[in-house]
């Protein structure tokens, strides 16, 4: 009943009734930003994925993942909150062998599997939507020694914007296919104070990246973050 009460629910129904879901062709490339060709595609993860297993927190219709199982060779799973979602997936992509797919709470699927990853990831995902303090703990607790947790956010100086100051989550909204906006809940950091939560699960972060749209203004739309086990 959460799931179906999110604005995450509402965006995924009011796309699965305008769009077929039908097998896809696999993406050329992996896309961490608000628009195709940002980004460093999926050697962010890792140089060789082959026989790796690797984990998407949020994974939407699933093109990451098809993209990450097929070109680069890895295991991958797929978690997403909205079943709609998942089964979305699972019409794009579900003839992969190297594809899986989950509905679920990222956290909760984290608490109860025991699943170790040598890559998790989040693409506008659970990260920046769940509470840090509990997600990212949970997470670390599933890589692998050397395994990197990647992450995309929106960038918290995006249309003038400021990134938070405490801990809290922000307001923000979700624009709906039919552009009706809904309230939601999300953690607006910048790199630093990022960092300092990853410090705190046990990661440190070895990269970070603003990516921007030409078409957004002077103003970064996303903020790209990659971390390891210390």
């Amino acid at each position: 009943m959460l799931a179906q009460a999110s604005p995450w629910h509402l965006h995924s129904l009011q796309r699965t009734s305008a769009e077929a879901a039908e097998a896809l062709a696999v993406p050329a490339r992996m896309e961490w930003g608000t628009r195709p060709g940002q980004g460093p595609d999926a050697d962010l993860l890792g140089p060789d994925l082959r026989g790796r297993h690797v984990l998407e927190l949020g994974c939407g219709p699933g093109h990451n993942v098809a993209h990450v199982a097929v070109h680069r060779g890895a295991t991958v799973t797929g978690v997403d909150l909205v079943g709609l979602q998942i089964r979305r997936a699972r019409s794009h992509y579900g003839r992969l062998a190297g594809a899986r797919f989950v509905a679920g709470h990222a956290l909760h699927h984290l608490q109860a599997t025991e699943e170790k990853y040598d890559a998790i990831y989040s693409v506008f995902g659970a990260i920046g939507l769940v509470a840090p303090e509990l997600l990212l703990p949970a997470a670390a607790e599933h890589l692998e020694p050397g395994g990197t947790l990647a992450f995309s956010v929106p960038h918290p100086r995006r249309a003038g914007r400021h990134p938070s100051t405490d801990d809290r989550p922000r307001q923000d909204f979700v624009t709906l296919p039919d552009l009706t906006r809904l309230p939601i809940a999300r953690w607006e950091f910048d790199a630093e104070r990022w960092a300092l939560h990853l410090a705190h699960a046990g990661l440190e972060i070895t990269s970070s990246q603003e990516l921007r749209d030409a078409g957004s203004g002077r103003w970064p739309t996303t903020l790209l973050i990659t971390a390891r086990m210390t």
